[in-house]
Order: structure tokens, then C-alpha cells, then sequence
């Protein structure tokens, strides 16, 4: 599955998810429950898998299906480049 692309962090630990990705972040240990804000969160408090840099609030940022690693847009965006490029 390609990356997932989200447009904007809710915070610096966690954003809103649906559905159709939840067993995705449960598979990579990135499900959060049971918050008041929401049913379904993922974390990504420790930041870009490539750098660890923090994804702010509003950045957008991308989850790697595969791996379970969160990337900041530059980094996805040079995954996608280089998976499109391998194909």
C-alpha cells in the first residue's frame, strides 16, 4: 500500500484517524483509543522516521503503510519518488 498523506497534524503526539486505517496503526504500535477528542488516533510523537524530527502542529506528514514509520513530507516525498522510480 502507498504512503498515506496527511494534510495537517492535530498535535505533536497524535492525530485523528478513520476507519480505514486502523489496522494499519495497530499493526505498526501506533493506535491510540480512547481519548475524549475521538475514537481513533495515530501516534507519531517520535517524529520523522529518517530524522526523528518532530511533526508541529498543521505540518503535514506522511505514514508509511509498510513500515509503520512516520515521515515528515520531505522524506515521503522522496520515498514516493524513489518507489515510483524502482517500479
Amino acid at each position: 500500500m502507498p504512503l498515506i498523506h496527511f494534510e495537517s497534524a492535530d498535535s505533536t503526539e497524535r492525530t485523528q484517524i478513520g476507519e480505514g486505517i486502523v489496522r494499519f496503526a495497530a499493526q505498526a504500535g501506533r493506535l491510540e483509543t480512547g481519548r475524549a477528542e475521538g475514537k481513533y488516533f495515530l501516534q507519531h510523537a517520535d517524529g520523522c522516521g529518517v530524522d526523528g524530527h518532530r511533526i508541529a502542529p498543521g505540518d503535514g506528514f506522511c505514514f508509511d503503510t509498510d513500515t509503520g514509520e512516520i515521515l515528515c513530507e520531505g522524506h515521503g516525498r522522496e520515498r514516493t519518488e524513489e518507489e515510483e522510480a524502482a517500479e
